[in-house]
């Protein structure tokens, strides 16, 4: 157990469960309405119940910690309760719902794998670092594949100017080059985040030691992965701690994130303070910092347009779930759509 994170709070914290007949355990994979669980005892294949309509909380997820009710002579182990979450990967679902999907929970350390095979793609790893943040665990960027990269420093570079207070890491599994610092740099939990074909499973198989994740070949027409990891599963790592590989993200969604973009945009959060108005937009208004050091060179114009588009995503994702919020941002558009019925109703109004 201690081998997964079990430690003396959640033992603490545990303790009156106990007296129920109720045992830990952790879930290294959820599917379903069935869960693999590490327990003290050893793995424990158990049921989960029927979630009540209390949400998330009792849909276990890859990386929770459960209470578990042992089988018996004429039952199989049931998975009781879904402990509190210490940290969760959360991302918004791709349906246009409030709905949001946990990807992972109590996790120490999100990698976020970006491929030097490919062109640079800024804004997601942006978006993949805002989910990280949100999360309450420590990202750090890890770029794969070096070996194929002409000049993997200037990418290096130009990664960290995105990702400010973020270590960014050169790797190569083919090389080993960086590994034996990314091993130093990971810790407890460690969950790797990234796109098909950014060489996630290849890069936890070198952690690992041996080859126990699939991989799989990148597409040469499109220069995309395919899925070779098709479920969330936790495997111990040898030099102590547990990683967690993820499928590949097609869409990165953020779910009320908005600790996680101040984080993201870390210098854009400081030049606010300095702004004229304290609810200053940063688009056109007087006395903005923001836009100052745009002027200057201090900020890159594409750096606030991905500021500007995600905190967009992000208050838009927030209204599904807020009324008052909703209304709100559909008021000018309805306002619009009086103004044009209007328009077309005058007797001057030519088609």
């Amino acid at each position: 157990m201690a081998d997964y994170g079990w430690d003396a709070e959640r033992e603490r914290s545990f303790g009156p469960s106990r007296d129920e007949g109720l045992v830990p355990g952790r879930a290294v994979r959820a599917e379903r309405g069935l869960c693999d669980v590490v327990a003290e005892t050893g793995p424990v294949r158990a049921m989960v119940l029927p979630s009540s309509g209390t949400g998330d909380r009792l849909t276990p997820c890859t990386g929770d910690w459960v209470s578990v009710r042992p089988a018996g002579p004429a039952t199989s182990a049931t998975v009781v309760e879904v402990l509190e979450r210490r940290t969760a990967v959360v991302r918004s679902t791709s349906s246009r719902t409030s709905h949001a999907q946990v990807l992972a929970s109590n996790v120490d350390t999100v990698a976020v794998a970006v491929s030097l095979a490919d062109p640079l793609k800024l804004g997601r790893i942006e978006r993949t670092l805002a989910l990280a943040w949100e999360s309450g665990a420590t990202p750090v960027i890890v770029l794969t594949k070096a070996d194929r990269s002409t000049d993997p420093a200037s990418a290096a570079s130009e990664v960290a100017e995105a990702a400010p207070g973020v270590e960014v890491l050169v790797t190569s599994a083919t090389t080993g080059e960086g590994l034996d610092i990314l091993t130093a740099v990971l810790s407890g939990t460690v969950v790797l985040l990234g796109p098909s074909g950014a060489g996630k499973s290849t890069l936890g198989n070198r952690l690992l030691g041996e080859d126990l994740l699939a991989t799989g070949e990148v597409r040469g027409s499109d220069g995309k992965g395919r899925h070779t990891t098709a479920w969330r599963e936790l495997v111990p790592l040898p030099h102590g701690g547990v990683l967690l590989d993820t499928p590949g993200l097609r869409g990165v969604g953020l779910h009320d994130a908005d600790d996680g973009l101040e984080h993201t945009f870390a210098e854009i959060t400081e030049l606010a303070r300095d702004c004229r108005f304290a609810d200053c937009a940063h688009t056109t208004e007087p006395g903005c910092a923001v836009l100052a050091a745009v002027e200057d060179g201090r900020l890159t114009q594409r750096r606030l347009d991905s500021y500007h588009r995600l905190q967009r995503e992000n208050t838009y994702a927030a209204a599904r779930t807020d009324a008052r919020l909703r209304a709100e941002l559909e008021r000018p558009m309805k306002q619009i759509s009086r103004q044009v019925r209007a328009l077309k109703q005058s007797p001057h109004f030519k088609a």
